[in-house]
């Protein structure tokens, strides 16, 4: 998400760079090239219009002009108003409400709607310790009532049935009461969707409002359907009191309008952002970390969050003392780290979080498809454990037998075992603890100018 963007913009901002100070003459043409990277962005143009104004008007007045490093001082701006534009701070679930909380979930038919009903129940489940129950209210698809049925089961959440010759207003009610009575702390109530905003959809949902007087009325919108996203949420709001907004399927979103428009055209926080089909691919919209990340400054919070959430920690434990003992690192080990990484999204998604890092992250995307990993770990599998353990024993009947094995080509094989000596000689680097050694070998991997902060914008 925010690719494109995040290029645009970093060209956009190295023409301030080792200017003397700002004036408005030479702050002009970058902000002609923000304005374009946000309406390429597929941001709205009201949106567009207010940012640059309010940029504009910091970046000339006495805010900046006592600054020593007039690059460095616009990039903050720039940095601060996205922020602005998206919310403050990220805004959690207002869940303190006697129990049941009820989450009253309204979106177009195709948003992601139901998927996501499971994936925030799991966030709660797995974040907050609550106990969690789903319901359908969609009687006009009856395959939306087994899909929350078969994702409640994959999520461990407890599922309420329903029935498409029930009334909607019928099932809701049934709900409540069967939660209240199980001391459930929060109820999911998945509404029917359309492909369309009309006029029954409307008062369905508003008499549904009216039975549960829900705590939380959440929008689930798809990222990539841009400035309209912002635009059917409006629509939404107008009708319903809605309190916050999910942007789903925001991985292939290489734009980011959606985002950066949502909250300033309805007034309603972004909540939650779905990443990708796994059922854990969602994530609190934190407005700070994310104009960091498109501003290429990285993320370091969300990228500890996911270690500390995805990464198996007996596992690479169990690794560290290995290396200490200067043990080898074989082919076993590397099956392990490779699944470590596909845990958190791979290397394009870790990349991104890293500041300086948002080009490599791109191009590593580009280079990187979501298969390799697959690929790599069908040919490890392939092995016997004394293959894995030194691959050099590997002669060329070897080689066939594992390529045949796993459906791989000989390239694909050498390949792996390259990058295997490789990752190799950096765990030799870490023997005994020598992290400085590994640190000073990575050190020509440092963007240009050092990234930010210090050395400028990253790539200056």
């Amino acid at each position: 998400m925010f690719e494109t963007l995040s290029e645009r913009l970093s060209g956009a901002l190295k023409s301030i760079s080792g200017k003397a100070r700002i004036t408005e003459d030479n702050i002009q043409e970058s902000l002609r090239e923000v304005r374009r990277a946000l309406l390429e962005a597929d941001v709205a143009l009201p949106v567009v219009k207010d940012f640059i104004e309010q940029v504009k008007t910091r970046a000339i007045g006495q805010e900046v002009s006592a600054s020593l490093n007039p690059g460095q001082a616009f990039l903050k701006i720039v940095q601060a108003e996205l922020q602005n534009l998206m919310g403050s701070a990220n805004e959690e679930l207002n869940l303190k409400v006697v129990p049941p909380a009820v989450i009253l979930m309204a979106g177009l038919q195709g948003a992601g709607k139901t998927t996501t009903v499971a994936k925030l129940a799991l966030w709660l489940k797995n974040n907050q310790k609550k106990s969690v129950m789903v319901v359908s209210a969609d009687v006009y698809r009856p395959a939306a009532i087994k899909q929350l049925e078969s994702l409640a089961a994959e999520t461990g959440v407890e599922f309420f049935p329903s029935d498409v010759s029930q009334k909607p207003e019928a099932i809701v009610r049934a709900a409540l009461a069967e939660a209240k009575k199980r001391f459930i702390d929060v109820l999911f109530v998945d509404t029917a969707g359309r492909l369309a905003i009309d006029a029954d959809m409307m008062a369905e949902i508003k008499s549904l409002h009216n039975v549960l007087n829900p705590a939380e009325t959440l929008f689930v919108v798809d990222a990539m359907t841009g400035q309209d996203a912002a635009n059917t949420a409006k629509a939404f709001n107008d009708a319903l009191p809605l309190s916050g907004v999910i942007l789903t399927k925001t991985d292939g979103d290489a734009r980011g309008g959606a985002a950066l428009s949502v909250r300033h055209i309805t007034g309603k926080p972004i909540k939650f952002l779905g990443t990708g089909e796994k059922i854990d691919g969602l994530e609190a919209f934190h407005p700070d970390r994310l104009a960091s990340r498109i501003l290429g400054m990285g993320d370091v919070l969300s990228l500890i969050e996911d270690v500390e959430k995805k990464v198996d920690k007996k596992k690479a434990q169990r690794l560290a003392q290995k290396i200490k003992r200067g043990k080898r690192f074989d082919l076993e080990d590397f099956k392990e780290q490779l699944q470590q990484m596909q845990n958190m999204g791979g290397i394009g998604n870790m990349l991104e979080k890293m500041p300086g890092m948002g080009g490599m992250a791109q191009a590593a995307a580009g280079r990187v498809d979501d298969n390799m990993f697959a690929r790599m770990e069908a040919i490890i599998n392939s092995m016997t454990m004394q293959e894995r353990r030194n691959p050099d024993v590997l002669n060329g009947s070897r080689k066939r037998r594992i390529t045949q094995g796993s459906g791989t080509s000989i390239q694909d094989l050498n390949r792996l075992i390259k990058q295997h000596k490789q990752m190799q000689r950096v765990m030799k680097k870490m023997k005994g603890g020598k992290m400085a050694n590994m640190l000073r070998g990575m050190g020509g991997m440092n963007p240009p100018g050092g990234g930010f902060p210090g050395g400028g914008f990253p790539g200056n």
